[in-house]
């Protein structure tokens, strides 16, 4: 017999991001009754065989995460096309800004009509300064316009500075929005732990080792309070990426006794329980980080900079404070005040905890997006 569920096909850049990001959603949409499968680039072999664990097909695209050689985005376009012709998927939900672009384009000239289009940060094309990033971002316009178009899409925003930004750049209508903020953290697995009593406070930093999360104001901060804390840094630099931090400035600073690198970690609920507070001091396009929620699902006070996403998150003086983009001695006064308070960093955590429980659970951003779905089912 033919299976009738529904069809629904995730578009990503990288299968490690939809490890990270989109797997657990991806599940609850399975057992909620899709026939769910995944494409992004096909160089991640440890990630791709995840995913087929987990029972979803896979298939490689030619995607480059970073790349703007016109030729090979141009193949990526063109292999969208042909596997959208060929699976014709009911429903396809592309996350960030490649997937959005290209998978949008190739929907519409596939004449697919159930299309959700995740923002999850309008990373380096809208946050860079470069003047590739400001050319990019000129020339995109017109191609945002047409991929976002149709009356059976949805686009996604994590938040509101995000989903304002697009609606005043007259890029979507307003009412084929939906503001869901984050990718959603386990709060069973992302748990309060006690921090360690003995030896210096730990300072975290966790995410990719790029200039624009704010590196570069961390380790400064670092120099300026050493021997205070253990300022350690836990995380993979992208060497595609134009805003990629060089391993051997990581050397460098850890061999100055300035950080402690550790590089990537797959036991990120113990990375958490030993530090007493996480710093991410990012002036990157963040949709929601992912970090600051799982830290305070873990009960950690968060610093972070006022900017969209992390403010979404991190709310100043209940589980956290907030900074000025840049502003290293904001920073440094910052983390050394609550360095000096365990007792405000255990409220604040608590505080946070609750935030999450409240606002970004997974199983909250799994109802919402899977409720979403259905609405563009039912109407297509």
């Amino acid at each position: 017999m033919p299976d009738e569920r529904p069809s629904l096909l995730f578009v990503v850049n990288i299968p490690r991001f939809f490890v990270s990001h989109r797997l657990g959603l991806a599940l609850a949409a399975q057992a909620a009754g899709f026939r769910v499968s995944v494409a992004a680039s096909g160089a991640d072999t440890a990630s791709i065989t995840r995913i087929q664990a987990a029972g979803l097909p896979f298939h490689p695209l030619p995607f480059s995460q970073h790349g703007t050689n016109p030729l090979h985005e141009l193949a990526t376009l063109l292999a969208l096309r042909r596997l959208y012709a060929r699976l014709q998927p009911d429903l396809l939900h592309h996350v960030s800004i490649k997937p959005v672009l290209y998978g949008g384009i190739a929907a519409r000239l596939c004449r697919l009509g159930a299309v959700v289009h995740a923002m999850s940060g309008l990373g380096y094309v809208f946050a860079g300064d470069g003047w590739k990033a400001r050319l990019i971002n000129r020339l995109s316009a017109p191609a945002f316009k047409l991929a976002l178009a149709g009356a059976g899409s949805r686009i996604i925003f994590q938040n509101p500075d995000d989903q304002r930004l697009f609606i005043q750049r007259g890029l979507v209508n307003r009412e084929r929005t939906r503001l869901i903020r984050g990718s959603g953290v386990d709060e069973t697995i992302f748990c309060p732990a006690k921090e360690p009593a003995a030896g210096l406070p730990v300072v975290l930093y966790a995410g990719r080792l790029l200039w624009q999360k704010g590196i570069g104001d961390f380790v400064e901060m670092a120099r300026r309070l050493r021997n205070r804390a253990v300022f350690r840094v836990v995380g993979y630099a992208e060497p595609t990426s134009p805003l990629s931090v060089p391993l051997r400035q990581l050397d460098a600073w850890q061999a100055a006794g300035l950080i402690e690198w550790q590089g990537k970690r797959a036991d990120m609920p113990v990375a958490y329980a030993e530090s007493r507070l996480v710093c991410l001091p990012s002036t990157y396009g963040e949709g929601v980080p992912k970090v600051l929620i799982e830290a305070a699902a873990c009960a950690r006070a968060c610093v972070a900079t006022d900017t969209p996403g992390c403010r979404e998150i991190v709310r100043e003086g209940v589980n956290g404070s907030l900074v000025p983009p840049g502003d290293v001695d904001a920073l440094t006064a910052t983390v050394q005040k609550l360095l000096d308070d365990p007792d405000a960093c255990q409220r604040m955590g608590a505080a946070g905890r609750q935030i999450v429980l409240d606002s970004f659970t997974l199983a909250r951003v799994c109802a919402d997006t899977i409720a979403l779905y259905r609405e563009l089912l039912d109407g297509s």
